[in-house]
């Protein structure tokens, strides 16, 4: 268990920095980008390495601390459609991302919160539990920013981001997710 709660204090430590001391990470923008990135992106594989091996460490013997609702993963399948839709809609600029402004983090927000319907153990409510409370507070965080709407630059670019989004869920139900996380989705 404390193998995958350092992975999340890690991974998730220097992805708060532009939340708790965005000056600073400004300043190493602006010293140097490619210092400044690099070093976030060790820090960020280190904290994900960590999580992922926590994950293995614990997931097995993690207690269950609720049972999920029975309907829980037939609408966690669903939310998590939506969001592989979103996160295809965050690479690209059309309607969806201009509306979102962080399609990204609403795409988090609903496949951490599909987890926790689906999953009631421990090691679960801890990974998916801190993305969900990451990504509500990131939201959040970013309203005082002010981020300016993305143009709409391509409306057919939502088309894409449904289709693309769809086309990598399916391929992440029929055989991904079982075969990368041991659990099959179908079957």
């Amino acid at each position: 268990m404390w193998v995958l709660i350092l992975g999340l204090i890690v991974f998730f430590s220097v992805h708060s920095v532009r939340m708790v001391a965005g000056g600073f990470r400004e300043r190493q923008l602006e010293a140097s980008p490619g210092r400044w990135k690099g070093i976030y992106s060790l820090i960020s594989l280190v904290g994900f390495g960590l999580i992922i091996w926590g994950w293995i460490l614990f997931r097995g013997e993690a207690p269950e601390i609720y049972e999920p609702p029975a309907w829980g993963r037939h609408v966690a399948m669903a939310l998590v459609w939506i969001a592989f839709i979103l996160l295809a809609a965050n690479m690209r600029a059309g309607r969806i991302n201009a509306y979102l402004k962080h399609p990204f983090l609403t795409g988090v927000i609903l496949w951490s919160a599909a987890h926790l319907l689906a999953n009631g153990d421990l090691a679960s409510v801890l990974l998916f539990g801190t993305f969900l409370v990451y990504a509500v507070v990131n939201r959040i965080a970013t309203i005082p920013r002010g981020d300016a709407a993305p143009a709409v630059v391509r409306p057919g670019s939502d088309l894409i981001a449904v289709l693309a989004g769809t086309a990598l869920y399916v391929v992440f139900v029929l055989w991904l997710h079982g075969w990368l996380f041991g659990v099959p989705l179908l079957g």
